[in-house]
């Protein structure tokens, strides 16, 4: 599913402009990343949640060249899925 698709599953279902509801969708969106930014975790109650990992700086390799590389510290987002959507999935 693209955010097209979204942005159209929400106008269909609420019966608001696909303008309107795209502004909703992308506000999610945003809050998510902002939250997510100032290190907090981002749950949302029977679908899941998302959280940041430290991935911890390390030695790489070019494998064109065979060159060592240094790859810095970074932290990457992180979805666990809640248990209520294990359930809708698999059932």
């Amino acid at each position: 599913m693209t955010k097209a698709e979204l942005v159209d599953g929400v106008a269909k279902n609420s019966g608001l402009s696909k303008k309107d509801a795209e502004v909703i969708v992308q506000t999610v969106l945003e809050s998510i990343i902002e939250s997510l930014r100032s290190g907090e975790k981002v749950e949302l109650r029977g679908f899941g949640s998302f959280r940041l990992r430290d991935r911890a700086a390390r030695q790489g390799r070019n494998p064109k060249t065979g060159e060592k590389v240094h790859v810095p510290a970074k932290k990457v987002p992180y979805f666990k899925p809640g248990k209520e959507l294990k359930e809708l999935i698999n059932s």
